[in-house]
């Protein structure tokens, strides 16, 4: 197995709430909804030890939805509803609200430092630090109209969203962070078909702006601290067994997995919507590929056998001491959580633990 990040398993970083959060949630605040925050992360850490785990999260229970830190944490943000829809295996349609820029962006506070601190102070392996990445700052919160009076000039929203990263980067450093991931929808969207048409309905090169996305990252990640290990999550949707967006790497997967300054690219390979394995072929020498070949969304165990097939057959476009093994998605990327249960998600991380140990041990 391997000594340091990326480990041979792997997992995205939520975690189901306890029941007792939850309801913590609606009936507490202050200190005393901390006191049960803390309570529930310190059981989280000892699941993800207990099954194996060496890359170690809170489960992102101090959030609501897996970037609801970041608007916290930066000004220029206001609530609204979302434009885009997740979609279930019935194609029935669900409505969210999202985070939109209204003003000039700042960090004014840490975003996931304090998150970091308190993982780190509870374990002696190695945290993971979970963060929105930077496209979906202009992908998803950026809509014309609105956005565009405090951002006329979107180079200046996109020098202000990697300033903001370069900040946060160097103080989670500076703090003893050494593994950081960046979630990204808005990368592997611009694989799907009707969003990119959506895209360009709305004035944009689907192309250009995956490279302006990549370009933004790159600028994000200039001159990180030496030591921090940085990688990418790239995600199709994820609330409560829904998703966003679907079809393969292919469109995205030279200028991506190839330009993008990262370590670690955390790649969903759950459902046949995510494509093949043959765009692997763009990962770059010196980058990590870990494959989400295990599902979130549904409660049934992949077979042993199935999983070791599809890692051989991964094998033939980046080498094995270059892959790892992980579920495609978080478990509960908003507090509600997917469809399954908490003796479901532990079935699925041993699962994961175990593979990998055969594979690389």
């Amino acid at each position: 197995m391997s000594a340091g990040p990326p480990f041979r398993a792997e997992h995205i970083g939520s975690l189901l709430r306890p029941p007792k959060l939850l309801g913590a949630r609606h009936e507490l605040s202050g200190d005393a909804l901390r006191a049960a925050e803390d309570e529930a992360i310190l059981d989280a850490i000892r699941l993800q030890e207990g099954v194996g785990l060496e890359s170690i999260t809170d489960g992102e229970f101090r959030r609501h939805i897996y970037f609801g830190h970041f608007a916290k944490a930066v000004d220029g943000f206001t609530e609204m509803e979302a434009e885009l829809a997740f979609t279930d295996q019935s194609g029935r349609p669900m409505k969210y609200r999202t985070d939109v820029i209204t003003g000039r962006l700042r960090r004014a506070r840490g975003i996931a430092t304090d998150e970091f601190s308190f993982v780190r102070a509870h374990t002696r392996r190695t945290p993971k630090v979970t963060l929105p990445d930077p496209a979906s700052q202009h992908h998803f919160r950026y809509r014309p109209g609105v956005s565009d009076v405090a951002y006329p000039d979107l180079d200046e929203l996109f020098a202000d969203v990697a300033a903001i990263y370069r900040e946060e980067l160097a103080e989670l450093a500076s703090l003893g962070a050494t593994y950081v991931q960046l979630d990204s929808v808005a990368l592997p969207l611009l694989c799907d078909p009707e969003h990119r048409a959506a895209v360009s309905a709305g004035g944009h090169d689907p192309d250009q702006l995956l490279s302006r996305y990549v370009a933004l990252t790159n600028d994000a990640l200039a001159g990180r601290p030496a030591g921090l290990v940085v990688g990418m999550h790239f995600c199709r949707g994820n609330n409560q067994g829904k998703w966003l967006g679907e079809g393969g790497y292919d469109p995205i997967a030279e200028v991506a997995f190839g330009g993008l300054d990262l370590d670690v690219l955390y790649l969903e390979y759950d459902t046949e919507r995510a494509g093949g394995f043959e765009p692997l072929r763009f990962v770059a020498r010196g980058k990590h590929a870990v494959l989400g070949l295990v599902s979130t969304k549904t409660p049934e165990l992949e077979p042993r056998d199935e999983l070791l097939r599809r890692i051989d057959e991964a094998a033939r476009f980046v080498p094995l001491e270059r892959l790892s093994l992980s579920p495609q998605c978080g478990f509960a990327s908003v507090e509600q959580g997917n469809p399954i249960t908490p003796d479901d998600q532990r079935r699925k991380l041993e699962l994961v633990v175990s593979v990998a140990e055969a594979v690389w041990s």
